[in-house]
């Protein structure tokens, strides 16, 4: 009769046949975060292997599950909880999203002529750092992200505020959180009536921007004459995108630096996602 091996005994890989793929990185992104990783500290016990550690934090984002509640062939949550904060500390998540659009932009190119910008607010029941009444939820706590695009719709920008601060106040901050350099010479960025003031316009203007800002209603005019595009909908792509990874629908994480390494890790993965494609496959879709 042949043994069945202890849970103990069964191979750290063998989580890819209890995981469904869906919920896993691919080869290809964690060939992309390997590089990052900080070398492990010496001494004490044997460490987690890496792959599945990360594998655990992208289930994490990916599945919205409690750490507490993973899949024991992922790890232990405190395990991988300490992990995930470690990497979070060393700026690993953002350097991720940094590197993918530098590999997009070697492959495909960033379209930093056209760029958006909006905010928008999420569920802090939690509480915790930069959250703040929701004025738009009764006042319950929330929290808000302001995200910057460019053409494609690729997060470029993002800054974590409460759900309390008005978007014209963050426009230089998520300027100054871009983690790659455009240095186009014309540059144009997109933005709703929410921005409408002078001292944003006057801030943009000295950033070298050409604004366009528009309500809807103007946007609606605008379509009909001929040649106008829109092109301020990818930054609302964008946030679309991000709510599809089930840990950001609703802000659990007390710690800003936790629910921004979240968010880094999300605009990594939309980055990189679309890196393996050719220019020419990019532009057809």
């Amino acid at each position: 009769m042949t043994a069945t091996p202890a849970p103990s005994q069964v191979s750290a890989l063998d989580y890819r046949h209890q995981v469904a793929p869906r919920f896993l990185p691919t080869p290809d992104l964690w060939a992309a975060v390997e590089p990052l990783l900080p070398e492990p500290p010496g001494g004490g016990r044997p460490r987690k292997p890496a792959a599945q550690m990360f594998a655990a934090v992208f289930y994490v984002l990916t599945t919205g599950i409690q750490w507490k509640a993973l899949p024991r062939c992922l790890g232990a949550a405190s395990t991988v909880h300490r992990r995930f904060q470690e990497w979070t500390k060393a700026g690993v998540f953002e350097r991720l999203w940094a590197t993918g659009l530098l590999e997009f932009d070697a492959s495909v190119g960033l379209d930093w002529t056209w760029q958006a910008i909006d905010g928008a607010m999420v569920k802090a029941p939690l509480g915790g750092e930069a959250t703040g009444p929701n004025p738009t939820d009764r006042g319950k706590s929330g929290t808000k992200r302001h995200l910057q695009t460019e053409g494609h719709g690729l997060p470029v920008g993002l800054v974590i505020t409460g759900a309390n601060r008005h978007d014209k106040t963050q426009v230089e901050p998520v300027l100054d959180s871009m983690p790659v350099v455009s240095f186009e010479a014309e540059q144009h960025l997109c933005a709703d009536k929410g921005y409408d003031f002078d001292d944003v316009r006057s801030a943009l203007s000295a950033s070298g921007y050409v604004t366009h800002i528009l309500s809807r209603g103007q946007e609606r005019v605008a379509l009909k004459m001929p040649g106008y595009r829109a092109r301020r909908w990818v930054v609302e792509a964008a946030h679309s995108w991000l709510n599809r990874f089930r840990r950001l629908l609703v802000r659990w994480e007390k710690k800003v630096i936790n629910h921004a390494a979240l968010l880094h890790l999300a605009c990594a993965v939309i980055v990189w996602r679309r890196c393996p494609l050719t220019s020419d496959d990019y532009l057809l879709g």
